[in-house]
């Protein structure tokens, strides 16, 4: 059990990396959010979701850069000539 959790770990890592790094912004702007709306300025209410759409956007763009480095490593580790069992 421990080697499997340390594997995960290991493999999950990169691709987690982005969202605990843009959690705190994405935290710091829904709690501006929710400060706009109590004040009532729809001014701010809508730069406030925009930008935290933008941050959104970004933690997502972060992860599939993750994703797409993982499957270009794990694709490079696969040999190209592998020997057909007929022969």
């Amino acid at each position: 059990m421990t080697r499997i959790r340390l594997l995960l770990t290991f493999l999950l890592l990169p691709i987690l990396l982005p969202v605990r790094l843009g959690g705190p912004v994405l935290r710091h702007r829904l709690g501006r959010l929710r400060t706009a709306r109590a004040a009532g300025d729809r001014g701010a209410i809508s730069i406030e979701l925009a930008l935290a759409v933008i941050v959104m956007v970004a933690i997502a763009g972060g992860v599939l850069l993750a994703v797409k480095a993982l499957a270009t490593k794990a694709t490079d580790t696969i040999p190209d000539d592998i020997p057909s069992a007929a022969q």
